[in-house]
């Protein structure tokens, strides 16, 4: 069980990824930042945390890679990763995951569900996976966060 749990999350452009933060946050009663507002000395606070944001070409967003670029390596401190996106597909996280695995964290779990996307060319089409995520995927987000307390 996790005593002190972070979420660390950019949610750029509808708060799709931000939703499943807050649902996971709630689970695992879990403080929510922005990578912003992230200081490396803080790490040590933490039992567990989670790197998420949306899927922006392909990985998550620039700003969780700058984050974690500026870690020391870790103790095989435990972390999960979670997104949103227009395909969920779990190797959108392959950098991310050897970005925490070369700091040597270990990735206890992976999360990602559809989000909606309305720019570049989509924003013509009226975007894609409205409503997304939806309750569904939400149910889905703290039931995996419920699972990670039982590791």
């Amino acid at each position: 069980m996790y005593e002190k749990v972070l979420i660390v999350c950019a949610s750029v452009h509808h708060n799709n990824t931000l939703n499943v933060a807050k649902v996971m946050g709630e689970e695992l009663n879990a403080e929510i930042i922005k990578p912003s507002e992230f200081k490396s000395e803080m790490i040590s606070d933490y039992d567990l945390i989670g790197f998420g944001s949306g899927i922006y070409n392909g990985k998550n967003h620039q700003s969780i890679f700058n984050l974690i670029d500026g870690l020391k390596v870790q103790n095989h401190k435990h972390a999960f990763i979670f997104s949103t996106s227009t395909i969920p597909v779990k190797v959108m996280h392959k950098s991310l995951k050897e970005s925490l695995i070369a700091k040597e964290f270990h990735i206890v779990g992976e999360f990602y569900c559809k989000g909606f996307m309305n720019y570049s060319f989509t924003k013509f089409l009226g975007g894609l996976n409205k409503g997304r995520p939806n309750d569904r995927d939400l149910e889905k987000a703290r039931n995996f966060a419920r699972d990670l307390v039982k590791i």
